[in-house]
This record gives C-alpha cells, structure tokens and sequence, in this order.
C-alpha cells in the first residue's frame, strides 16, 4: 500500500512560506538622514532677528533629543539633530532649508517656526517628498492633507483661537467696541480672520479699529496711540513676544484700561508677562493648551514632575518661566512618538503615515482634557483650548476645554 506524502509536501511550503513572510516583515526600509545608527532630523529657529525669543524652543528641542540619545535612542537609532538659524527671515528659511534636504540629508524637517517661513519651503518640502513636521506655527493653512501631504501642523490654530475669544466677547460684551494690533504676515492676518469669522456679521460694527506693524518697526506706539483714540473697550494683541510686551507696557503709560486678549503665542510670562511689567498685564485673557510651569497647581503632578527633572538634567539654564520650554518638550515628545511608532520602516512615507495616525495621544505638558489626534484627512494635531487670566503673577485657567474648531 502506498502511503501519501501531500500533507508533508504541504507543510513544508507552508513553512517556506512563512518564513519568507516573517523575512519581508523583518526587513528594514530606508530614506536619505535614516540608518540603523541614527536618524538625521533637520530644523530651521529663529536664533537671531526679531524673533528670537523663540530659540528657546529649538534649544529646548535638543536637548530633549540629547535624552532620547542618552537612554539608547529610538528603537537603538541615535538622534542627529541639525538645527539652523534663519532670522526669521523666509528667504533665509528657503536656504537653510535647501542646506538641509541637499547638503545634510536629513530624514524630514521638524518644527520650522513661522507662519510666513513655513510658506516659503512648504511647495519644495512636498515637491520633493518630504516630510515638513509639526511646524512651529498655527496657521490654519497646514491642515490640508489633500493638496500638501507632507505638511502637517501642531498647535491649535490662530483662526480656533480667536473664534473662541469671539465667542466669549458676543456673550459677555456684545456691544463691544474692539481695537486691533496684528502683525502685518499671514500670522496676524490669520487671527484676524478667526475674530471676524467668529463675531460675523457684528464685526464690522464692533471692531473700530484695526492696525498693523511691520517687524522692522522699533516700537508700535503710534498704533496703541490710534487704537486708544478709537474709543475701543476691548483690546485684542496679535503679536509676537516683543511686540506683545511693548503693546502691554504702552497701554498702561498711556492710562487706557480696556479688556485685553492676547495671543497665545506670547503667554509666557518670562518673554512677555515680566519686561512688559506684571503689574501692567493684570486681568489679560488667553488661553492655553499646555501646562504654565511657573503654576504651583502642577508641583506634583506626574507629567511636570518628568518635565523639571528634564530641564534640570539636560537644560539647566533654561528659563523655567518661559512657556516656549514647555512648548519644545511637549512637540518633541510627539515626534518621538511618531518614530517609535515607525519602528524598523523609516521611509519617509512611513514617517507621515504615522504623523497621520496618532490616536488619543496623551503627553507630559498638555493640559489635562487635551489630547492630539491626527488621520489621514486631519493635519491639525491639537484643537482644543482653555481660557485663562493673568491674575497675581501667574495664569489661572476658568471654564471648560473648548473645541475651537467651527461648531466646536
């Protein structure tokens, strides 16, 4: 009798086959800047110019990855990071920009800061397919996945956050007569947008006054001048941290005692709150989606207690005052999320599949209620808010965590 050897010959392709399944699963992929010793991430911060108050956000950002590099690296991929001043000067953006994709190799291009800067390079990042991650700016226009896949934002948008300061306004005050400073780029515009979109067909009654500055300007006196002449009660401060302090100081000079909101942007209390004098910024309404590291409320709270141990090991002359550390740790840990995430593929479209699929992602410095959340057709990582006032010498939260977006 002759005995069958199928079920044999089966098993054996089977296990061929599986072995060359878990072969294909093991392999290693790679892009320009990623090896199996290091991941080259480049930046571009503005070190030197008008906003430089911001470096501390790239030097945050180093020294964060100078931990990662000391606890092993990621899945045992050291961080190079290559970081670049631009003056916050988008011509210089572009350049270090090109240095960094042509020259350095780098994998993807983390966190360039500025709304007009991050314009400047977002038509070359994606023509040549490269991921442009979390850019350090809240222009609505980096949530759009369709037209510019490999650009995607972090922060709440500007247009969010001022919707919700409309909101509050048209509740509280809904005859208001408000006075505008913006910054005359896309930065400032943007915001703008976000209070007329949200007062809506009141806002051409109740903003009186709208006025600008250029970032070559020494001070912005004469606009606080106009903005007080308008008769305005309500006083909205779209500006970086320089222009925001001088704006806070110059109103209190001059005796004008409007409501004032003030971007979240320049919250920090040791960029803006201190040189405009924190007896002047009293009762200022912002809002917040990170944790103040000078409120005593977080002391012992897990996350903080992670973040001062942080600073007081890897960057020890930081200022523990300035939002913006907190700021550089929160959006560092996302990345490294991110290329965890990514495992063994470090392609760069395996980079910006996980940058677009991070779920209910709880971090150290958020505040608690807010967590990031992105997919393939959502850019915008974080999207609710926090009112807050600056009372005494710190910032007090009030209400509840708000949605900024449209219907939110």
């Amino acid at each position: 009798m002759r005995t069958s050897r199928r079920p044999e010959i089966i098993w054996f392709v089977l296990l061929f086959a599986g072995m060359l399944a878990g072969s294909a699963l093991a392999e290693k992929r790679y892009d320009t800047g990623a090896s199996d010793a290091e991941i080259k991430i480049g930046n571009i911060m503005p070190y030197s110019g008008p906003a430089s108050s911001y470096a501390m956000i790239g030097k945050t950002e180093a020294a964060y990855f100078d931990k990662i590099n000391n606890e092993g690296g990621i899945n045992g991929r050291k961080i190079n990071f290559i970081s670049y001043d631009d003056g916050y000067n988008p011509v210089k953006t572009v350049e270090q920009a090109r240095r960094l994709v042509e020259v350095d190799g780098v994998l993807l291009l983390f966190q360039p800061l500025g709304t007009a800067s991050n314009m400047a390079i977002r038509r070359y990042m994606n023509e040549k397919g490269i991921p442009q991650l979390f850019v350090a700016s809240g222009a609505a226009k980096w949530n759009d996945p369709k037209h510019f896949p490999w650009t995607i934002g972090w922060q709440p948008n500007y247009e969010s956050e001022t919707r919700i300061y409309a909101k509050v306004i048209l509740r509280q005050n809904p005859n208001a007569k408000i006075a505008v400073l913006y910054q005359n780029d896309d930065f400032g515009r943007d915001y703008l947008k976000g209070l007329k979109d949200g007062l809506g067909e009141k806002a051409g009654s109740m903003i009186v006054a709208e006025e600008s500055y250029e970032l070559s300007e020494p001070s912005i006196d004469s606009q606080i001048g106009k903005s007080k002449a308008s008769g305005a009660d309500v006083f909205f401060n779209i500006s970086t941290p320089k222009f925001a302090a001088q704006a806070i100081r110059k109103i209190a000079e001059v005796g004008w005692r409007p409501t004032q909101y003030l971007a979240n942007v320049s919250l920090s209390i040791g960029t803006v709150m201190r040189p405009a004098g924190i007896e002047n910024a009293q009762g200022i309404i912002s809002s917040a989606y990170l944790k103040d590291p000078t409120d005593p409320q977080w002391r012992d709270d897990p996350g903080m207690r992670e973040f001062f141990s942080f600073v007081g090991r890897y960057y020890p002359d930081a200022s523990r005052s300035d939002a913006s550390v907190v700021y550089g740790y929160t959006v560092a840990q996302t990345l490294e999320q991110v290329l965890r995430q990514c495992g063994d593929d470090l392609s760069r479209e395996n980079v910006m599949r996980q940058a677009a699929n991070l779920k209910d992602l709880r971090l150290d410095g958020l505040l608690p209620g807010i967590e990031i959340n992105t997919s393939a057709i959502d850019y915008a990582p974080i999207k609710q808010l926090q009112l807050e006032k600056f009372e005494g010498g710190t910032w007090h939260r009030f209400g509840n965590v708000i949605n900024g977006e449209p219907g939110g």
